[in-house]
C-alpha cells in the first residue's frame, strides 16, 4: 500500500510537491484553502486576506532559470512573464501531469499532530475542514507549502505618531491595481522588490511618491550588459568557483564596481548604509524614476503627524495621504502544536531547511521556506524531490540526536558571539541546489561529463546553471534534460525575433564564452584535480595575501561579469525589506 502525504498549500512549491509524490508512487493529497491553485500567483480583484501578486507583476527570474526542471517553458514565452503567463504556465504543467484530482480546494488545515504510536509508526493527524464541515484523516507523512509570504509584517508600533495619521494606512498586501492613488502623495517604507515595484507604477499616476529606506540597496536590471537576462549571465557554476576561490574583499570590489557602473547607487540615494548587509532589489526603471523626480528618496521614517511623515535627516514631508508598509512578510505554523511550531520557525533547526531537527521520524518537510540568490520555483522542486524519497527511506538523514545536538551548539556559538547568525541571509543558489541534489544522487560529475560529452560538459560548467542540469542523472533521470540545456539559448532568443536583421547577434553564451576563454580553461583544470575545500580555502588565503585586486584584472583571472552572481536577487519576485 502506497504511503500517504498531506500536501498542505497548492502554489508553486506545493504543485511541485505533489508531482514528486507521484513520481515516488507516494498517495497525496493536497489541501489549498483558497478555491484554486496556484497561491500567491493567482490575481484577484478582491482582498480576501491571502497575499496575492498586483496585476502589474513580472517575474524578477527568466524563464530558463525558474521553470520545472522537466518541463521547460513554450519557446514562444516572454524571458520575463506578467503574473497572467506565469499563472498559465502552471495551470499547463498542473494538466500536463493530471495533478488536478489531488487537490481538495476551499478545504483548510486545522491541526497536524504526531500521532500517539510517531516515534514507531512517523504518521499525522491532519484535521481540516471544508465549508464548515471537519474532517481527520491519518497520514504518512506531511509536505508544508504554505511559503513565506502568509503574515503581513506591519511593525506599527516602530513608527511614533502612526495612529494620529488621518490618512490611509495599508500593507502591500492590499495592493492590486494603482487606479486607486491618482494625485495622491504616497509614501512607501521599506525598499524590497515590492517596494520599488510598487513606487514605480503609482510614480505614473500619484502626484507624488516617497520611498523611505532604513538600509538603501543594490539595485538590478533584469538585462545584463548586451541585454541578455541577467540570471542566465550571472547564475554559472564557473561563477560560483570564483566566488569560492577569490577573497572577500576583491570580490566586494568588483561587485561595487559593476553595480556603480550602470548609475551611482550613492548619488540616487540608493546606496547601503554603513555597516548594513548588501542588499539587492530586480528593477529597471526606478532609477529613471527617481532622475525624473516622480519618484523622491528618503531616510527611514522618525515619526509622523496627522499630516505629515518627519524623516531621519530632519526633513519633514506634508500633507501625505497614504503609507503603504512594503515591510516584507512572516511566516507561520499555526496548524502545529508546541514545542513543533517553535522549531520550524528557527531556521537553525531545520536540516538543510527543510527537515525539523527535533522529529524522531523524518516525515515532516518544510517545503519553500528559504530565502535564495536564484530561482525559488526550482528550489522548492529539488526539496520535494529529496523530501519524498526520504518518506520512502531511499535517502537518509542524521538521527534526531545528533541534528539536535549540532543546532543547539550552534545556537549557544551565536548567543556568545562567537560567530555570526547567517540563519537569515540568502543562501548561494548553486551550492544549495548541489546540496541537496548529492543527497538524492543527482548533482551531475563535471569532470566525467567532460571526459564522455564535452560538448554537454562546456554548456553545463560555463553556461547558465538551469534546473535541467538536476535530470541529468541519478534518480529522477530525464531524458530530455540533455536537449534543454544545449537548447535553452534558443528558447531564450526566440521570443525576441520578432523583427530579423540582417546582422543578428551571435548566443550570448558564444559571446561569453570567447571573452572568458583563457581564464576559464586555467582554473577549470584546477576544478577537475584540485576540488577539496581545504584546497580551495588555502589557495584563496594565499591571493589574498599575495595578489592584488589590480594585478589579478591585469593577467584576466576575472572575466569581466565574474562577480554578477551575487547580484541577483532572488527568487522570488515579492522579496520585501524596510
Amino acid at each position: 500500500m502506497a504511503k500517504r502525504v498531506a500536501v498542505i498549500g497548492a502554489g508553486v512549491s506545493g504543485l511541485s510537491s505533489i508531482k514528486c509524490c507521484l513520481d515516488e508512487d507516494l498517495e497525496p493529497t493536497c489541501f489549498e484553502r483558497s478555491n484554486d491553485f496556484g497561491g500567491l500567483w493567482k490575481f484577484s480583484e478582491t482582498k480576501d486576506g491571502m497575499t496575492r501578486v498586483y496585476r502589474s507583476l513580472l517575474t524578477n527570474v527568466c524563464k530558463e532559470m525558474s521553470c520545472y526542471s522537466d518541463f521547460p517553458y513554450n519557446e514562444d514565452y516572454p524571458n520575463f512573464m506578467s503574473q497572467e503567463k506565469f499563472w498559465n504556465y502552471l495551470q499547463e504543467f498542473v494538466e500536463h501531469f493530471g495533478l488536478l484530482k489531488y487537490i481538495q480546494f476551499k478545504t483548510t488545515v486545522c491541526s497536524v499532530t504526531k500521532r500517539p504510536d510517531f516515534s514507531e509508526t512517523g504518521q499525522w493527524d491532519v484535521v481540516t475542514e471544508t465549508e464548515g464541515k471537519q474532517d481527520r484523516a491519518v497520514f504518512d507523512a506531511v509536505m508544508v507549502c504554505t511559503g513565506r509570504f502568509l503574515n503581513p509584517h506591519l511593525p506599527l508600533e516602530s513608527f511614533p505618531g502612526i495612529h494620529k495619521f488621518k490618512g490611509q494606512i495599508l500593507h502591500s498586501q492590499d495592493y492590486r491595481t494603482p487606479d486607486a492613488f491618482q494625485g495622491k502623495r504616497v509614501l512607501l517604507i521599506g525598499l524590497g522588490n515590492s517596494g520599488g515595484d510598487i513606487a514605480v507604477e503609482l510614480s505614473r499616476i500619484a502626484s507624488q511618491v516617497f520611498l523611505s529606506t532604513r538600509t538603501g540597496s543594490w539595485v538590478v536590471s533584469r538585462a545584463s550588459d548586451g541585454g541578455y537576462p541577467s540570471n542566465m549571465m550571472s547564475i554559472r557554476r564557473w561563477h560560483s568557483f570564483q566566488t569560492q576561490l577569490l577573497p572577500a574583499c576583491f570580490l566586494n570590489w568588483i561587485q561595487e564596481r559593476h553595480m556603480n557602473k550602470r548609475f551611482n547607487h550613492e548619488d540616487y540615494g540608493l546606496s547601503i548604509t554603513k555597516g548594513k548587509k548588501p542588499k539587492f532589489i530586480v528593477n529597471d526603471e526606478l532609477p529613471t524614476c527617481i532622475l525624473c523626480g516622480t519618484v523622491t528618496m528618503k531616510t527611514s521614517t522618525k515619526d509622523f503627524t496627522e499630516t505629515s511623515a518627519v524623516f531621519e535627516d530632519g526633513t519633514i514631508e506634508a500633507n501625505i495621504d497614504v503609507v503603504i508598509f512594503t515591510t516584507g512578510y512572516t511566516f507561520s505554523f499555526p496548524f502545529f502544536e508546541e514545542p513543533l511550531k517553535s522549531f520550524c520557525t528557527k531556521k537553525i533547526f531545520l536540516y538543510k531547511h527543510v527537515f525539523p531537527s527535533n522529529l524522531e521520524r523524518a516525515t515532516l518537510a518544510l517545503i519553500g521556506f528559504i530565502g535564495l540568490k536564484g530561482s525559488i520555483l526550482a528550489s522548492t522542486e529539488l526539496q520535494a524531490r529529496w523530501a519524498t524519497r526520504v518518506f520512502k527511506g531511499l535517502c537518509r538523514i542524521p538521527p534526531s540526536q545528533k541534528l539536535m545536538a549540532e543546532a543547539t551548539k550552534k545556537e549557544q556559538l551565536i548567543k556568545r558571539g562567537v560567530i555570526k547568525d547567517a540563519s537569515q541571509d540568502k543562501l548561494d543558489y548553486i551550492l544549495y541546489m548541489d546540496e541537496l541534489a548529492t543527497c538524492i544522487g543527482s548533482k551531475p560529475n563535471i569532470p566525467l561529463l567532460f571526459l564522455t560529452d564535452p560538448r554537454l560538459a562546456w554548456e553545463v560548467f560555463f553556461g547558465p546553471c538551469t534546473s535541467y542540469q538536476y535530470r541529468l542523472v541519478g534518480p529522477g533521470t530525464w531524458d530530455g534534460a540533455r536537449n534543454a540545456i544545449l537548447t535553452q539559448w534558443n528558447r531564450t532568443m526566440k521570443p525576441l525575433k520578432t523583427r530579423i536583421t540582417s546582422n543578428s547577434s551571435k548566443p550570448a553564451s558564444m559571446l561569453h564564452y570567447i571573452k572568458a576563454w583563457g581564464a576559464p580553461v586555467l582554473l577549470a583544470s584546477l576544478l577537475l584535480f584540485c576540488k577539496s575545500s581545504l584546497f580551495l580555502k588555502l589557495v584563496r588565503e594565499k591571493l589574498q595575501d599575495r595578489i592584488s585586486p589590480y594585478l589579478l584584472l591585469w593577467f584576466g583571472y576575472v572575466p569581466h561579469n565574474s562577480n554578477i552572481g551575487k547580484l541577483v536577487s532572488s527568487v522570488t519576485t515579492l522579496e520585501d525589506g524596510a
